[in-house]
């Protein structure tokens, strides 16, 4: 009876997040490429407007702890609380459409991208409830195969809406408004419990877990390096691209070709895979992988004038993307007990946010000083010190510690 009551709650999460993946995709566009192309096209923002615009998803990530304490306080359930937050970001990029404001635009904007990330403890938690280890990512790489198809598919007609961006940015906006609208309902509809976690308690509670978990920590400061440099150069694709002064302006329709389209159809087809190797394969040395596949793509995309140099780059990153889709969704499931993955979670986002408001904000005040590839090299360097790290903790047989036994698999 209890496995027919499993299987039920798996097959209604999968539904429904499926359905949600038709929203999520279209959200993906905003944060990775359109939301910075208006600013840029639109509004013409300085440097620290377009580096704070990049890293709004970020200031979501650095109030997840929040996020989750504040479930826990109200008994939300997860998948409602995470409904809640998501309503709220759509109606901060309903704020940011209307024309001629930048400021409406800005402060929108932001509230829509942060609110809209500041879930991801809570989905996560969802997922380690509803999806069985065995195929959780699996299960999760079939859901992200549509919303990457749908982020490839937007990202081509949005970049064909743009081409007169004043005119046509308050609909792009709106639609973005309605991704967060769907995504919320079809949250709403799936199911989950109350958080356990005490109450009493203050919501940086979770932080002793980098001072109890020594493997939870080492693998927070890998993350650290890799996800700085990683986070330094995603703004620059579209700055290089969209910005005259870097020497290669393209049209709206070819940025968003090599830095929506191309990337996700690499994405796209490579997401199962990476799905079934997050399943069965050791999470340290997955890592490894998938950190040599990020730099490579950034010495490709960013050291080439060619077209050809820009798209093998852009399908590197896509195809390392896909992975870093699995990994960064679903590791901490390998780390935590079950009724803590929320509260792991929640200090993963915070981290990740921490580095995702700074890094672009870092990339933007470096291009003042230097070259866009000169910033490519010292992300490659940061994303190899991680590697490095990892290396030497599969060295020692850190990894195989019992407390770790499901990062072996």
């Amino acid at each position: 009876m209890d496995g027919d009551i499993f299987s039920s709650v798996r097959q209604t999460t999968f539904k429904y997040e499926r359905i949600r993946s038709i929203g999520s995709g279209i959200l993906e566009s905003a944060v990775t490429t359109f939301i910075l192309l208006i600013a840029i096209r639109v509004y013409s923002a300085s440097g620290l407007y377009k580096g704070l615009l990049a890293g709004g998803a970020s200031l979501g990530f650095l109030i997840s702890p929040l996020v989750v304490h504040l479930a826990e306080v109200r008994k939300w359930k997860t998948s409602h609380g995470a409904a809640y937050f998501t309503l709220a970001g759509g109606f901060g990029f309903l704020i940011a459409a209307p024309p001629h404001s930048f400021l409406l635009f800005f402060l929108g904007s932001l509230l829509g991208l942060a609110a809209s990330s500041a879930v991801v403890p809570l989905l996560t938690q969802m997922y380690q409830e509803n999806y069985p280890a065995a195929e959780r990512g699996l299960l999760f790489s079939r859901t992200f195969m549509l919303r990457i198809g749908v982020a490839a598919f937007s990202s081509q007609l949005l970049g064909l809406v743009l081409v007169h961006p004043m005119g046509r940015s308050v609909y792009v906006l709106i639609l973005f408004g309605a991704a967060c609208f769907l995504s919320a309902w079809c949250l709403l509809q799936c199911p989950s419990t109350v958080l356990h976690i005490p109450v009493q308690n203050s919501f940086l509670k979770n932080f002793a877990l980098l001072k109890t978990d020594p493997l939870f920590r080492i693998t927070m400061i890998c993350w650290m390096f890799l996800g700085t440099g990683n986070l330094m150069m995603i703004p620059m694709r579209v700055e290089m691209l969209a910005n005259p002064g870097h020497g290669i302006p393209l049209s709206v329709p070819e940025i968003a070709m090599l830095c929506g389209v191309i990337p996700n159809l690499a994405r796209l087809l490579m997401s199962p895979l990476w799905g079934w190797l997050f399943d069965k394969m050791n999470f340290f040395r997955l890592r490894v992988i998938l950190n040599i596949c990020f730099a490579t793509g950034i010495l490709a995309f960013f050291t080439s004038r060619s077209t050809s140099g820009l798209i093998i780059g852009a399908l590197i990153f896509g195809v390392s993307t896909a992975g870093g889709d699995v990994a960064w969704s679903l590791w901490v499931t390998k780390f935590a007990p079950p009724e803590r993955v929320a509260g792991y979670m929640s200090v993963h986002t915070f981290a990740t946010g921490v580095r995702g408001v700074v890094a672009p904000v870092l990339s933007y005040f470096l291009i003042s000083f230097c070259s866009i590839q000169a910033i490519g090299l010292v992300s490659v360097c940061l994303i190899m010190i991680a590697t490095v790290l990892l290396l030497m903790e599969i060295r020692k047989g850190y990894w195989s510690d019992s407390h770790a036994s499901g990062l072996v698999n």
